[in-house]
């Protein structure tokens, strides 16, 4: 079963049909105006702004140095290059952590600044009074469990998480109490897959997977691990459908060859 065609935007409505139709729901960061118009052409059903934008982007080693100002910038970019996606905004570290009101105001700017259409944070029973808060003034929220790369410093490993018994009855209650508070979907990173099925047949709205098997209802995946600009990073959980760090390398070092021997310009590629 499919959701029909003739919707032309992504919602959080379209995303609950799609679970209970069946359809799995397609996922994809995107930090700028040129790839999130062709993921959008593409037809993905949701373009992720991802905090992620600190490492890929900005070259840093972990997601925490990224600020408000730059996701908003990332957003807005993003947006623009946008027809029928739904687009969710990370909010970075440090900008919902500490209390609810704190986190309203990061969403709010979000919402107002870059168009962006949700947010999502991190966490589970400790953000429960943020999220509530956000989704009563109208945002809607995304909720994200299992490995949270913002909190690397506290377990200090990227590791699978949920392996032990505790921590695995934690997410489950995490996952419901994010459901309860509001959240339209959840994000299941890096998890053990029978956890994950687990968890998506014990909630009515949509999980999506990063590392987190096939029976989530969706899968994420970032774009430049996607599509190999970034070689570096290769996970079990990872796909590459592309080798652009190959196929850039090699066009860039034939422009260089063709410049160098003067081949470019040729007499048709001058005035």
């Amino acid at each position: 079963m499919s959701v029909p065609k003739e919707i032309k935007k992504v919602t959080t409505n379209t995303l609950q049909k799609m679970k209970a139709a069946g359809e799995k729901i397609s996922m994809i960061t995107a930090y700028d105006y040129s790839f999130a118009r062709l993921f959008d052409a593409a037809g993905v059903d949701i373009i992720l702004v991802g905090d992620s934008a600190s490492n890929v982007m900005a070259g840093h080693t972990t997601t925490l140095p990224i600020t408000l100002d730059q996701m908003i910038y990332h957003a807005q970019s993003v947006v623009r290059g946008r027809d029928r996606s739904l687009i969710v905004v990370d909010i970075p570290f440090g900008y919902y952590q500490s209390n609810s009101e704190i986190a309203l105001a990061s969403a709010v700017r979000i919402m107002k600044e870059s168009g962006g259409h949700t947010v999502k944070l991190e966490g589970g029973e400790e953000i429960i009074d943020s999220v509530r808060k956000i989704v009563s003034a109208g945002i809607p929220v995304m909720g994200h469990l299992g490995l949270t790369p913002q909190s690397i410093n506290k377990f200090g490993t990227y590791v699978v998480r949920a392996t032990e018994k505790n921590e695995a009855e934690k997410l489950k209650k995490d996952a419901l109490l994010l459901q309860e508070a509001g959240a339209f979907a959840i994000v299941l990173e890096k998890i053990p897959a029978g956890l994950a099925k687990e968890v998506s047949e014990s909630l009515s709205i949509p999980t999506i997977g990063i590392g987190g098997g096939k029976h989530c209802d969706g899968q994420v995946l970032v774009m430049h691990d996607l599509l190999g600009i970034n070689n570096e990073f290769k996970p079990r959980f990872l796909r590459q459908y592309l080798n652009l760090s190959e196929l850039i390398t090699g066009a860039v070092q034939q422009y260089i060859a063709d410049v160098k021997s003067q081949d470019f310009p040729n007499d048709s590629e001058q005035y």
